[in-house]
C-alpha cells in the first residue's frame, strides 16, 4: 500500500518539476533578447538522405568472413576487426586505397619514381679450371723403336722448349742415315760429271733424305751432325717441341713403341681454360668476348681477369645451364686444373634490354680469340679467321648513348610477382594517401632493378616498400589485389603461401619472399620467455636439416614429429596485438609443413615439405628475431628444384645442404647470419 502510494507521488511530481524548469529555460532566453536558431530545412533533408554508417567486422586470417557486429571468426576463432570505411565524398577507384598518415608510417611506406637509368646485371657463375685445350702438346714416336731413356721420368715436371725428353733406339733410323750418306757420297762422285741432270738428280734425292729424317723428329743441328760424322747413328734424341708442364707420362723406359705411340702429354698453364655454369635465366645478359672476374678459394681476394671465348648452344636438360667458358693468362701459374672457381660477369644494360660494350664500339674482334681487336677490319692474328663487328655478337652499337636510350627501371622491391603477373602500386598524383594497384609487364632482372615493357611512365612514383601491406588491406577490401585480379574473397594467409607445401613452385618462393619483406617493419615486442620456447623450435628444426642433409628419411621424420611438439609447447597468450596474430598465421604454416615431413613417404616428399617449413621458419626468424644463444644462418642453394633455387637455417657455418644430401652436399653459400631480437624486443 505504502509502496504504490509512492509510486503516484513520484509520477506526479515529475512532471511538476519539469514544466517549470522548461519554463524558466525558455523565459532566460526571452529575458536576453534571444531565442533558439532555427535549423535549415535543406540541412534537415540531407541529414535525413544520409546513409547510416554501417560498421563492418571482419577477420584479418579470413578477409572473406564480414558480420555487422564484432565476435570471434568462425574459422579461426580469432577477434574480428572493424573496416574502416571510406570518408564520404571519398570517390576511390577499384583498384585504389586511401591510407591516413599514421597508417602510412605503420606500414612503412616508401615511394620512388620510374626512371631511365644504364642499368648494370651481375651474372654470377661456378666452375672449375680446365687445360687450354689448344695449348697441349704431345710427344709421340715418330719411327717404331725401343725407349732406352726417358729423361723426364714423372709428372709435374716442368720442361721448356727445347729441352731433351727421349733416348729413342731405332733400326729404321739406322736405315734412313745410311740412306742420306750415300745420297751425299753420290753428290760428291758426280760433281765432276758431265750431265747436270745427273748431278740434279742425285742432290735432289739428298735433299728427300734430310727431309725423311726432318719429318721423323730430327733437328736441323741433329742432321748436320749426322753428315759431318759421316757415321749413321742408330738412337734419336726427341726434344721438347714446346714448353710447359708434363701432365700424362705414357710410356717406361724399354718400353717397344710403333709409331704414333704417345709418351708424354705437355700442357702450357701460362694460360687456362674457366669453364662455368651459366643459368638459363641469366643468358640474356651473357655475350662473347665479355670482360669476367674468377675468384678461387686458394687466393682468396685475388681477382683473375678473363674474356668469354665460348657460350655452348646446347642446355643441360639436368642441370638447366649452359656451359660458358672463360680464356684467362695464367702467367705465375697460380690457376691450377681442376681448382674450383667463383665467376661474376657484369652487363651494362641499355633500352630494349640489349648489352653495352663502349670499349668495343667501332672496333673489330675474331670470333675465335676474343682477346684479338683491332680498330679495322682484317683478319686475326692466331687463327686468320676474318674479323667482325662485335654488333653481330649481340652488343648495341653505341659508344655514348644518350639519356633516352637508357632502359625504364623499377627496384626489385617494388613489383608483388605471382609468377603469371606483376602488380605495382603507384601513388596518385595530387591525392594524399592514394595508392593504386597497376598490373605491369616486366623485362629480365638487371642487378637490383627490374627493366619495364609497359604499364608504367617515367617519374610515376611506385611503392618499394610497404607494397604487400598495401595490398593485404586490398584484399581484406575484396577489392582486386596481387592474388585476386577480379577482386571479390580474398584468400587466406595460409593459402597463397603455404597451401601448396608439398609442391614448391616459383609463385610460392616469390610469395614468401614477399611475406618476409613485411617482417622487419611488423617488429612488435616480444617477452623473453617467448623467445626461450621457440629455441625449441628452431633446435627441432635444425635436427631436421641435418637428417635431410645426410639423406637419412627416418631420422628427418622422428625430427618432424619432435619439432611438432615443440611448436605446441610455444604459448600463443605470451603474444598481444598484432604478434599474436602474426604467430596464429606463421604458426599454421610451421604444422602444415612438419607434418608433411612426418607423413612422407620418400625423401624427396620429406624435402619439398622441408622447402615450405624453411620459408615459414625464416620469416618467423625475420620478423621476430632470436635469442641470440646459437647463432641462426640463412643459406641458399640456386639448384634445388630445378634451379628454382630454396633457403634453409643452419645453426652452424659449412654448408650442408638438405636439398641435395649426399650428391651436392657443399652446393649453396650463406647468404646472412639473422640477427638477435627484434627492433620492438622486450629485452
Amino acid at each position: 500500500m505504502k509502496s504504490s502510494l509512492q509510486t503516484r507521488v513520484r509520477s506526479f511530481w515529475k512532471p511538476a518539476i519539469l514544466v517549470p524548469v522548461i519554463l524558466a529555460f525558455l523565459l532566460g532566453y526571452l529575458w536576453r533578447g534571444e531565442a533558439p536558431a532555427p535549423v535549415p530545412a535543406e540541412a534537415v533533408r540531407q541529414a535525413a538522405q544520409a546513409p547510416a554508417q554501417v560498421e563492418v567486422w571482419t577477420c584479418s586470417m579470413h578477409p572473406q568472413i564480414r558480420r555487422s557486429g564484432p565476435g570471434q571468426c568462425p574459422i579461426c576463432g580469432m577477434d574480428l576487426i572493424p573496416v574502416a570505411k571510406e570518408e564520404p565524398g571519398a570517390a576511390l577507384g577499384p583498384r585504389q586505397l586511401k591510407l591516413s598518415p599514421t597508417a602510412e608510417k605503420l606500414a612503412g611506406v616508401r615511394i620512388t619514381p620510374v626512371e631511365r637509368k644504364f642499368v648494370e646485371a651481375r651474372i654470377r657463375m661456378v666452375g672449375k679450371v680446365d687445360y687450354d685445350e689448344s695449348r697441349l702438346g704431345y710427344i709421340t714416336a715418330r719411327v717404331p723403336g725401343r725407349l732406352d731413356r726417358l729423361y723426364v721420368d714423372y709428372t709435374g715436371i716442368a720442361v721448356r722448349e727445347g729441352d731433351h725428353l727421349v733416348y729413342l733406339y731405332s733400326p729404321e733410323l739406322l736405315t734412313a742415315q745410311e740412306e742420306l750418306l750415300q745420297a751425299l757420297k753420290s753428290v760428291r762422285d758426280l760433281r765432276e760429271s758431265g750431265s747436270s741432270s745427273v748431278r740434279q738428280m742425285s742432290q735432289r734425292t739428298a735433299e728427300a733424305a734430310r727431309e725423311k729424317l726432318r719429318l721423323w723428329g730430327l733437328t736441323a743441328e741433329q742432321i748436320e751432325e749426322i753428315e759431318e760424322r759421316a757415321q749413321p747413328s742408330d738412337h734419336l734424341t726427341i726434344y721438347a717441341p714446346m714448353g710447359g708442364i708434363v701432365v700424362h707420362k705414357n710410356a717406361v723406359e724399354g718400353m717397344y713403341v710403333e709409331t704414333g705411340t704417345r709418351i708424354y702429354t705437355i700442357a702450357d698453364l701460362a694460360h687456362v681454360w674457366v669453364k662455368l655454369d651459366a643459368y638459363e635465366s641469366d643468358l640474356a645478359w651473357i655475350r662473347y668476348g665479355q670482360e669476367v672476374e674468377v675468384e678461387t678459394e686458394a687466393y682468396p681476394g685475388e681477382i683473375f681477369q678473363g674474356k668469354i671465348a665460348f657460350i655452348d648452344p646446347v642446355l643441360d636438360e639436368k642441370t638447366r645451364t649452359v656451359k660458358v667458358r672463360v680464356n684467362v693468362p695464367n702467367p705465375a701459374g697460380k690457376l691450377k686444373p681442376g681448382m674450383f672457381v667463383r665467376a661474376v660477369a657484369r652487363s651494362q644494360v641499355a633500352a630494349g634490354g640489349k648489352v653495352m660494350a663502349p670499349s668495343l664500339a667501332g672496333k673489330w674482334i675474331c670470333p675465335m680469340h676474343p682477346e684479338i681487336v683491332k680498330e679495322e677490319s682484317g683478319r686475326c692474328d692466331i687463327c686468320e679467321m676474318p674479323l667482325v663487328r662485335p654488333e653481330s655478337l649481340g652488343y648495341t652499337a653505341l659508344a655514348e648513348p644518350l639519356p633516352f636510350e637508357a632502359p625504364l627501371v623499377i627496384p626489385v622491391s617494388a613489383p608483388l610477382i605471382t609468377g603469371e603477373r606483376a602488380v605495382v602500386y603507384v601513388a596518385v598524383a595530387d591525392r594524399q594517401g592514394v595508392y593504386e594497384g597497376r598490373e605491369v609487364i616486366l623485362g629480365p632482372r638487371a642487378g637490383d632493378y627490374y627493366l619495364v615493357r609497359e604499364g608504367l611512365q617515367e617519374g610515376e612514383p611506385v611503392v618499394v616498400n610497404g607494397n604487400f601491406k598495401i595490398d593485404s588491406a586490398v584484399q581484406i577490401l575484396a577489392k582486386p589485389s596481387m592474388m585476386n585480379p577480379e577482386g571479390g574473397a580474398a584468400p587466406t594467409g595460409h593459402e597463397y603461401h603455404a597451401g601448396s607445401a608439398m609442391q614448391p613452385t616459383p609463385e610460392d618462393s616469390s610469395t614468401r619472399h614477399q611475406h618476409e619483406a613485411t617482417a622487419e617493419i611488423e617488429a612488435v615486442p616480444v617477452p623473453e620467455l617467448f623467445y626461450t620456447q621457440l629455441d625449441q623450435v628452431f633446435s627441432a628444426y635444425f635436427k631436421i636439416q641435418q637428417a635431410l642433409s645426410q639423406d637419412n628419411l627416418q631420422a628427418a621424420k622422428q625430427a618432424g614429429k619432435g619439432f611438432l611438439q615443440a611448436l605446441d609447447g610455444v604459448q600463443m597468450n605470451l603474444l598481444e596485438g598484432a604478434a599474436h596474430l602474426a604467430w596464429m598465421k606463421e604458426q599454421q604454416d610451421l604444422k602444415k609443413a612438419a607434418g608433411g615431413i612426418q607423413a612422407a613417404e620418400n625423401i624427396t616428399k620429406a624435402r619439398e615439405a622441408f622447402f615450405s617449413l624453411s620459408g615459414s621458419l625464416i620469416a618467423v626468424a625475420k620478423r621476430f628475431g632470436t635469442s641470440g644463444k646459437e647463432p641462426v644462418l640463412r643459406f641458399h642453394c640456386p639448384m634445388a628444384f630445378g634451379n628454382q633455387g630454396a633457403d634453409w637455417l643452419q645453426n652452424k657455418p659449412g654448408v650442408e645442404n638438405p636439398y641435395f644430401g649426399a650428391s651436392m652436399f657443399r652446393c649453396g653459400e650463406m647468404t646472412e647470419q639473422i640477427a638477435a631480437g627484434s627492433p620492438g624486443s622486450e629485452r
